[in-house]
């Protein structure tokens, strides 16, 4: 399952986010991440993801 979630977080990263923690303040910063660049936000992405 994890390696859905990876894809996921690689295609739309806040949504790889959103089906791991839910709409904790992981999410957000993963929107906001996102919109900076999209880059920061896979990082962020795979990062939550591999911790959890």
């Amino acid at each position: 399952m994890d390696l859905v979630r990876f894809i996921i977080a690689i295609i739309l990263p806040p949504l790889g986010v959103l089906m791991q923690v839910g709409l904790g303040k992981h999410f957000w910063i993963n929107i906001i991440l996102t919109l900076l660049g999209y880059i920061p936000g896979i990082v962020h992405a795979v990062w939550v993801i591999a911790k959890k």
